[in-house]
């Protein structure tokens, strides 16, 4: 892990906090302008990106969010390695892999967090009437994994191998408005999807016909082994999409980050708004999402922006 410890930057002297805190707040000056890397339009990225920027906007801060619509966590990551935004939403696997230079990532990316925002639920989705019930019934099919450069991606394809189907599957690199089309087509036999619950599109789709959606829970501890404990257990609620009983599946958070060389009073800053404004920025992303210090502050591997630290350390006290 690079950079200082998690523990030993909320652990800095009270008097050291109160400095920064004193020394920035209420600056005045030019507006400075961030770009926050987001996801396609009309997916949850996007909309809290979009949700954040005039969250800013009304508040006093000098500052400007400009969202860019992108196909997601990997690009996202790449992004801020190449200085094209200063902010971005990824999922906590894919930035692993980015501060760990492993996978998409031929070297360590120089990232930081700044909050774990909300989690995303794993969706497999098949028609009630497909050949698929379980994920090993893919093998040679074809299936939506998620657009290039995104983080459904990223998990799909470790799902699959973890399940080890006979014969690979036949991923189509689809986003989620072709993934659906795909599968409303008959294009495909399945579509893979990480976001919150319920993601709209899907609810329509279910609302056109019957879905069901495969448990993925069996994979978490394979995956935790394999990668990280980014992944973890959580529960498609009955209810959602026409469910009449829940549906386990696999957690992976979403974090908000930003280059290190974002100034520490501006990451503070944002964070205030981000903090006062949470349920305004979840609404449209997930439903019953609720954002604290607490858990914001587990970035896994992804160290904290020191400005981060600031202020989760005056929120502590």
């Amino acid at each position: 892990m690079t950079g200082p410890s998690r523990r030993a930057v909320l652990g800095a002297g009270i008097g050291a906090v109160a400095a920064s805190l004193a020394g920035c707040s209420g600056d005045s000056g030019p507006v400075r302008r961030l770009r926050l890397a987001t996801g396609p339009e009309g997916g949850p990225y996007n909309a809290f990106g979009k949700a954040l920027a005039l969250a800013v906007g009304a508040s006093d801060l000098p500052l400007e969010i400009i969202p860019v619509s992108t196909a997601a966590s990997v690009n996202n990551l790449r992004s801020l390695d190449e200085g094209s935004a200063e902010l971005a939403l990824a999922m906590a696997d894919a930035a692993e892999d980015a501060v760990l230079g492993r996978a998409s990532f031929p070297a360590p990316v120089a990232v930081t967090a700044l909050a774990r925002v909300y989690v995303n639920y794993t969706h497999l989705v098949v028609p009630v009437d497909g050949p698929v019930r379980v994920v090993t019934d893919l093998a040679g099919r074809p299936v939506a994994a998620g657009a290039t450069g995104s983080g459904v991606r990223v998990v799909a394809q470790r799902v699959l191998r973890a399940a080890g189907p006979a014969a690979p599957a036949d991923e189509r690199p689809l986003g989620l408005a072709a993934s659906v089309a795909a599968l409303r087509e008959g294009a495909v036999d399945a579509l893979f999807w990480s976001g919150g619950v319920p993601t709209p599109a899907l609810s329509t789709l279910a609302g056109e016909r019957p879905l069901r959606f495969l448990p993925l829970d069996a994979y978490v501890a394979p995956l935790r082994a394999r990668y990280a404990p980014v992944y973890t257990a959580v529960t498609l609620p009955a209810g959602v999409y026409g469910l009449t009983e829940p549906v386990g599946t696999i957690g992976v958070g979403n974090y908000l980050l930003a280059r290190t060389d974002v100034a520490e009073h501006v990451v503070r800053d944002l964070l205030r708004v981000v903090f006062d404004q949470w349920r305004d920025l979840l609404r449209e992303v997930t439903a019953g999402a609720r954002l604290e210090p607490r858990f914001a502050i587990s970035t896994g591997r992804v160290p904290l922006h020191p400005g981060a630290a600031v202020y989760y350390r005056s929120v502590y006290g």
